[in-house]
């Protein structure tokens, strides 16, 4: 991989509730991931991010390396963006991790259907929840091969 392709990874955490977003960027922290990590609330911001779109037109060609996903989202739900990203063929490549509370058989069965390439129901507990986001970092950023840029 060049350097070219080391500056552009990054994850792109979709998350509507700031206290779960802040739970999040605290584990990747942790574990040094943090300088790779950006925001956005809803599902149409995402949808901006991933396109160049918008207030992210410098953006555009850029994909991230990882995306975490929740599935309720406002504007565009979790659906709606997995959607985009798996019939886009610069995109569909990006790992998209649903990092979701949804315990429902129903939204699993879609979200694999539509080609998530992981489903993880949010852990309660903090430490918990901070392994199982070190260990989502750990394994999609720094140990699955990509193809290169």
């Amino acid at each position: 991989m060049t350097d070219e392709c080391i500056e552009k990874v990054e994850i792109l955490l979709v998350e509507d509730k700031p206290d779960d977003a802040e739970l999040t960027r605290r584990a990747l922290k942790k574990h040094h991931f943090i300088n790779h990590v950006f925001w956005v609330k809803d599902g149409a911001e995402a949808l901006d991010f991933l396109y160049g779109r918008g207030s992210f037109q410098d953006r555009a060609g850029v994909a991230p390396r990882l995306i975490l996903l929740d599935f309720k989202l406002p504007k565009v739900d979790g659906i709606g963006v997995l959607k985009a990203i798996k019939s886009d063929e610069h995109l569909k490549h990006v790992p998209v991790v649903m990092l979701t509370s949804s315990r429902e058989e129903r939204d699993l069965m879609e979200a694999y259907r539509l080609g998530v390439n992981s489903y993880i129901v949010k852990p309660v507990e903090f430490e918990a929840f901070v392994r199982t986001v070190s260990d989502i970092g750990f394994y999609w950023v720094l140990t699955n091969k990509v193809p290169d840029c």
